[in-house]
């Protein structure tokens, strides 16, 4: 579909347009889960993010956590349905002298029966997702996290191409990509239309959806209003319709929707979500995330082959 038709689409009546989304949503959905590996004094000044050393948010900093850390984690996770678990850092790439370690923590991921191996570490270049490739990373995650012309509204530390060149690299070597947003950033709906059609040139097998969780002492922190329930919606249908066969994962920030709407767009357009803690917010209890997803009718995925 061209720009213009998913503009009409995104402007249609709401129930019409999640109906149509529900012809490409799938029938179980997809846990995944995350352990916050490497915590803030990031170089990048990304107006949204608590783990930037450009904004004095306080939050916690630490080095990255011991392997049994990640392991314990990952097992958390599987006992909550998860079967994706993904180690993340903070920064702008994997730091040299914790990549050796990261790739023990993917080996020891592997071994663990039930979980998919994931990791968000950065920007990569040519060796080191070669490196994580052979490792056996079964999925590499990695934002564009907003519409290439949005970009340096975003940030400056980088480029949107650097981004999108990490992406490549990761479909080069053989591994899964999982390629999201942020909404609620200040961007239009003409950008939201921009990102899922530059999703749909990248093919990520996974785009996990955030919606802007404002940090105080960030540029964003009174964002509040850049985005509603409803353009949440549409913006979901848009991005399901626009990638059919991606799974469509509701992620941080998800709680900014009520639980009417949550199910609402677990039946129409989502096919996943992230359980338990993000990097500097608290989750949701994963058992009232289970419940929520029986009382939609749906069945939770506990396997993948």
């Amino acid at each position: 579909m061209d720009k213009n038709e998913l503009i009409n689409l995104y402007n249609s009546d709401l129930s019409t347009l999640l109906e149509r989304a529900s012809n490409f949503v799938r029938k179980d959905i997809e846990l995944c889960s995350i352990i916050n590996a490497r915590n803030g004094k990031c170089s990048q000044n990304c107006k949204y993010c608590a783990q930037s050393s450009h904004y004095n948010t306080e939050i916690e900093t630490f080095p990255l956590v011991g392997i049994e850390k990640v392991k314990d984690a990952a097992i958390d996770a599987k006992r909550n349905h998860a079967t994706r678990f993904a180690i993340v850092t903070s920064g702008r790439t994997p730091d040299e002298s914790d990549f050796d370690k990261m790739l023990e923590m993917i080996k020891e991921l592997n071994n663990t029966e039930g979980i998919k191996s994931c990791a968000s570490i950065g920007i990569l270049n040519d060796s080191q997702a070669k490196k994580l490739s052979e490792t056996g990373l079964k999925r590499f995650h990695h934002n564009i996290n907003t519409a290439k012309s949005y970009y340096s509204s975003v940030c400056t530390t980088h480029s949107f191409e650097e981004r999108v060149n990490t992406c490549r690299l990761v479909k080069k070597y053989g591994m899964e990509l999982c390629c999201g947003v942020i909404l609620g950033m200040g961007e239009s709906i003409e950008q939201r239309i921009e990102i899922a059609l530059t999703l749909a040139e990248i093919e990520p097998d996974s785009i996990p959806v955030n919606i802007l969780m404002p940090v105080k002492n960030t540029p964003f922190e009174n964002y509040f209003d850049k985005i509603d329930e409803e353009n949440i919606l549409r913006t979901l249908a848009i991005l399901k319709i626009a990638n059919p066969k991606s799974v469509l994962r509701l992620c941080g920030g998800r709680m900014r929707l009520s639980e009417e709407n949550q199910k609402r767009a677990l039946n129409s357009c989502v096919d996943g979500i992230m359980i338990g803690n993000y990097l500097t917010k608290t989750g949701r209890n994963p058992d009232d995330d289970i419940k929520m997803i029986k009382e939609t009718g749906k069945k939770i995925l506990c396997s993948i082959t």
